[in-house]
């Protein structure tokens, strides 16, 4: 899997909070684990369901400085969660969100990208169990897609607290949503980033939230 723009944006968005334990759920190339290890001095547990995916997430792991602190686990999130044994101050995801657009042809890209595998209920259910009391969840997820996370996190008690809105262009629609969730119902705070103010050009907040990644 590539790394992609809604990986960057959610691991230089995420606020680590003093976090000592971190799941990543979904982790892919373990580029948002990575960047969250660079950024605390937390316990990082990254898992995928995909054992290509995880194989060359602990390649890549294994040639950054914070490789002590982070452990991939080749398992779906439903299990994981079932068994865990220690509560989460921080989980992230982004999520697979297709789930009426025709199927990609080999299974990887079933998993990555389509919800049969992880339905938005059942990775809800599953955070509940494993975050803090105090813990928050954080996603990437298309606008529509957002929308709808947010209603079934509500319907089983999870609160969205925080939202960025995110555009490619000033002129464009908004493109994702970047969302944290906690156990309790605080005021929702809301942004909106602009990621290019012209072609060849990235925006000072697009900069300024990922400097420390970007050479």
């Amino acid at each position: 899997m590539k790394v992609g723009t809604d990986a960057v944006l959610l691991g230089s968005w995420v606020n680590v909070c003093d976090a000592k334990n971190i799941l990543d759920i979904g982790t892919g190339t373990g580029i948002i684990a990575m960047m969250l290890a660079q950024k605390s001095n937390a316990d990082i547990d990254a898992i995928d369901i995909d054992l290509n995916a995880c194989i060359q997430a602990r390649e890549n792991v294994s040639g950054c400085l914070w490789a002590e602190r982070i452990s991939i686990h080749n398992t779906s999130f439903q299990e994981f969660s079932a068994t865990a044994k220690k509560k989460y101050d921080l989980t992230v995801s982004n999520p697979p969100y297709f789930s009426d657009a025709p199927k990609p042809l080999t299974l990887e890209r079933i998993q990555s990208r389509h919800t049969d595998m992880l339905p938005f209920n059942e990775l809800v259910a599953g955070v509940k169990k494993i975050i803090s009391p105090e813990g928050k969840l954080c996603v990437v997820l298309p606008c529509r897609e957002g929308a709808a996370f947010m209603d079934e996190a509500l319907k089983q008690g999870l609160f969205c607290g925080n939202i960025l809105h995110v555009k490619t262009k000033m002129e464009k629609h908004e493109k994702r949503l970047l969302m944290e969730f906690s156990l309790h119902l605080k005021s929702m705070e809301e942004k909106e980033m602009v990621i290019r103010c012209s072609e060849n050009e990235f925006s000072k907040e697009y900069v300024e939230m990922t400097k420390e990644y970007y050479l």
